[in-house]
This record gives C-alpha cells, sequence and structure tokens, in this order.
C-alpha cells in the first residue's frame, strides 16, 4: 500500500520534488520507494525528464489499478471500524495556537467522511501540555511544534511555516528591504516571546537563531502568559518590540501594523502529529493519514 501511494502521489504530482513535499517524506526516500516498486514488479513505471516525470504505458495501466486498491483499502477501513472500535467514540486531540485551519478542516472533514460516528474533541494546549497528556492517556492525538524523542511515540511532520515578523508599521517602513526584513535589523528592538516551557526545543532552537543574528532575547515571559494574537499586536503597536507569525496567520492585522517576511527565511516552524506508538484506533489513523496529505498551497 505504502509503494502504491507512493507511486500514485508522484503520477498525480508530475515530479518527486512536489511528491515529496505532499506525502512529507525525503525526495531520496520516495524515489527509492518507487524504484523497489519497479524491480518489484519488474516493469519501468516512470520516465523521467528535466521537466518533471510521466508514467509509461505500464505506468498508466498500473495508476488505475492503484486508485482502485487504495479507495477499496479506504472503503475497507471505513466498514471494519464499525467492529473495531474505529469509530462510534471521542478522538482527543491538542491544537496549538496558530495552526492553520485549513489543515485542520482538511483532515476533520475527511475524517468525518471516513468515521462519521467519531466525535471530535479538541483543545488548544502548549506543546509541553500536549505531551503530558498524551502520557496521561488524556489525549489521543497531539500537534505539538517539537518532535518528541521515545519509543513511546510516533511522529509524522504536517506542517513547516517560514515565520516572518510583526512590527509597528513605521519602524517596519525604516527597516524593510526589496525582500523584506534581516533578522539582524531587529537588534536593540524586544522580543515579545513565549514562555520557554511551553515548548523547550522549539524555544531553544529559536534562541539560538536569534542569538546567532545578534539579537538579545530578552527576560522570559510572565509565568502562565500564553502568546494569543491580542498579546502580540498590544505590545508590537506600541512601538519598540517585534513578533513572530506565520504568512497565512488567521487574526486581522490593526492599522498601525505591518507583518513582513524575512530575508532568507531563517526561521521555520514546524508541527508534527504525536500518538502513542501502541494506539490501534482506526479513526486516529484515518486523521493522521489525512494530515499527511495537506491540499496545495
Amino acid at each position: 500500500m505504502r509503494e502504491l501511494h507512493a507511486f500514485v502521489a508522484v503520477v498525480e504530482e508530475g515530479g518527486f520534488s512536489a511528491a515529496a513535499r505532499r506525502l512529507h517524506v525525503s525526495q531520496p526516500a520516495l524515489s527509492q520507494t518507487v524504484s523497489g516498486l519497479e524491480r518489484q514488479l519488474r516493469v519501468k513505471l516512470l520516465l523521467r525528464s528535466s521537466t518533471g516525470v510521466r508514467a509509461t504505458d505500464a505506468g498508466a495501466a498500473l495508476l488505475g489499478e492503484a486508485r482502485a486498491v487504495l479507495a477499496r483499502r479506504d472503503q475497507a477501513l471505513r466498514t471494519m471500524a464499525r467492529f473495531t472500535g474505529g469509530g462510534g467514540g471521542v478522538l482527543r486531540i491538542g491544537i496549538p495556537l496558530e495552526f492553520p485551519a485549513r489543515l485542520l478542516n482538511s483532515a476533520l472533514a475527511e475524517l468525518a467522511e471516513a468515521c462519521p460516528d467519531t466525535r471530535v474533541q479538541a483543545q488548544h494546549l502548549s506543546t509541553a501540555q500536549q505531551l503530558a497528556a498524551l502520557q496521561a492517556g488524556e489525549l489521543d492525538l497531539g500537534l505539538p511544534r517539537e518532535r518528541p524523542t521515545g519509543q513511546e511515540y510516533d511522529a509524522m511532520l504536517v506542517n513547516q511555516e517560514r515565520l516572518g515578523v510583526l512590527l509597528a508599521a513605521h519602524q517596519a517602513a525604516e527597516l524593510a528591504g526589496p525582500e523584506g526584513i534581516a533578522l539582524d535589523a531587529l537588534a536593540g528592538l524586544v522580543w515579545t516571546a513565549f514562555l520557554r516551557s511551553d515548548s523547550p526545543a522549539w524555544y531553544d532552537e529559536l534562541t539560538a537563531i536569534l542569538r546567532s543574528h545578534g539579537l538579545d532575547v530578552g527576560v522570559q515571559a510572565p509565568e502562565g502568559q500564553r502568546l494569543i494574537a491580542e498579546v502580540k499586536l498590544a505590545a508590537v503597536a506600541a512601538g519598540g518590540a517585534f513578533a513572530f507569525a506565520p504568512p497565512d496567520w488567521a487574526q486581522p492585522i490593526p492599522e498601525g501594523v505591518t507583518w513582513s517576511p524575512l530575508v532568507g527565511h531563517p526561521l521555520i516552524r514546524r508541527t508534527w502529529a504525536v500518538w502513542l506508538a501502541d494506539s490501534r484506533r482506526q479513526d486516529l489513523g484515518r486523521l493522521v493519514a489525512a494530515f499527511g496529505q495537506p491540499p496545495s498551497e
């Protein structure tokens, strides 16, 4: 199934790079999977060129069969979910602040179609809170900002965002160049930060990058303060401070505040789907698979 899924993605995307992004795997690993399928079937499935790939006659024949097999598998999983506890219960998921609604809505819509008897219970939690809840059995799926260590977890990368910077409009006008704002140009301004305890690994990665560009990370945010949009905007609008936000930030940006890209895209925020490795829930598997195929940009 994995090989067929990979083959279909490559053909549909017209190339290995786009298919690798869609499946959230590396391009060499995807190429190796498809080559393995060709060796197994002893037939050439794809023609590679500088402009992409296209299916051979054999590949075109397999494409129709593969789509039918994958669709039949999905139908079988939906049918079996009624007997295996894969549906009809509550699926508890943790969501971080600023997680893109387009990804969440698309995944939940696919889950609703595949497992109509499953009810989703979602709550906003920090990375640390999500991992603690997973370990305590209080959460079925987390979407933390860092990949946990330990064999008790399974994880899959579901989103990467090139963070930009929020600044007071007059400061952004002074600092912005044709490609955006250089990270080191923010020296002397105050970073509106989140608590390290909310996501230690992501905080350490972020602050290391800031320090390497000559920025002072300042003092810790007050304990218990969540870095919600209103906190970011209030700090930035007053002047002398900056905050980071993704390009498709859902929060309306008020007059007097500007979002700008960072030159060279030095800050990449990643979100992982994380679940306990011993979970056998079919509806959880369906939701994870749906996150693995986010809608195209």
